[in-house]
């Protein structure tokens, strides 16, 4: 187990939901909806952090028992077992940080037998701690369906979502159906993005993802997104397009504050952002960012929501 971290503690914000660690950019598969790439083709542009300069930066974060339930570190990417330092930093990080992980589970489920406790990913939680994606295109149903029992079978709590793409419903309904009569937990979410044309989602800003016009308004996050090499972003749009980052959880000087940003690029917010969804106890009604429009453009934007299919 790795000390403490030398730099001052981070305290996460009162209204904190969820913190997204980004691995690496990286990934075996290469999926045409990939919400990565929702505006422009995302490259592994960042530099990654080693798996001690993840440790000292996750060590930072405080406060992860909110009054209303812990807020586990979620690892993601890309693939985050694409990273050469996968395992290391799940072993590394201290019991108090509990761990969720992002996967397409391409890598070798006895490795994660062997090398990793199923307590390390287990927490009190309405959701699987290991949460696979079904990409039908990319693997097949046999081999995930045979992964994902023998990680459950070894205690491993593990379950499968797969995105509603317009061109797979019933596929993808129909490997539900055969994960559920296998014991599997099989979820599915729905498709955001454009498909022939049309906007597809529920997001509660109109326009956020219309991809014309950008406007200029203020924004908050309930998220602390760290990218590959420590940066930390506004929001997911930030993150993927290479805007800037806030700060760097490297940095002694960072903070989360939790305060409104000047933003110009609402109109091509990321769908991850702005889209109404389950909240971490599993409760529907939950958007990750809140903005405020100027009044004279956009008086009553924040009350709409927005239902998608153009």
């Amino acid at each position: 187990m790795s000390e403490a971290s030398p730099l001052p503690k981070v305290s996460l914000t009162d209204d904190c939901n969820y913190i997204a660690a980004f691995l690496t950019f990286a990934c075996n598969y290469k999926c045409h909806y990939c919400i990565n790439s929702f505006e422009s083709n995302i490259s592994c542009r960042h530099i990654i952090l080693r798996a001690d300069q993840w440790i000292t930066a996750l060590h930072r974060l405080a406060n992860l028992e909110h009054p209303d339930g812990l807020v586990p570190v979620t690892l993601q990417g890309g693939e985050p077992s694409c990273h050469p330092d996968f395992y290391e930093i799940i072993n590394s990080l201290d019991e108090r940080i509990r761990i969720d992980i992002l996967t397409n589970l391409s890598f070798d489920p006895e490795e994660m037998i062997a090398r990793v406790q199923p307590e390390r990913l287990r927490r009190d939680a309405p959701y699987a701690s290991i949460r696979v994606s079904f990409h039908p295109d990319q693997v097949t149903l046999d081999e995930l369906l045979e992964k994902t029992l023998r990680l459950q079978d070894a205690g491993f709590y593990i379950g499968i979502w797969a995105v509603l793409h317009p061109d797979q419903i019933d596929l993808v309904l129909a490997a539900q159906q055969r994960a559920k009569q296998a014991g599997i937990d099989f979820r599915t979410k729905e498709f955001l993005g454009f498909h022939n044309g049309r906007l597809h989602g529920r997001y509660l800003y109109d326009d956020a993802c219309s991809m014309e016009n950008s406007q200029t308004v203020s924004c908050r996050t309930t998220e602390l997104i760290i990218g590959p090499d420590g940066d930390v972003y506004r929001c997911h749009h930030d993150l993927y397009e290479n805007y800037p980052p806030i700060g760097n959880l490297l940095d002694s000087n960072f903070r989360m504050d939790g305060r409104y940003r000047s933003c110009n690029c609402f109109g091509h917010c990321n769908p991850c952002d702005v889209k109404i969804k389950t909240n971490r106890h599993q409760q529907f009604g939950h958007t990750s960012v809140s903005i405020k429009f100027p009044e004279s453009t956009h008086p009553d934007s924040t009350s709409r929501i927005f239902q998608a299919v153009r």
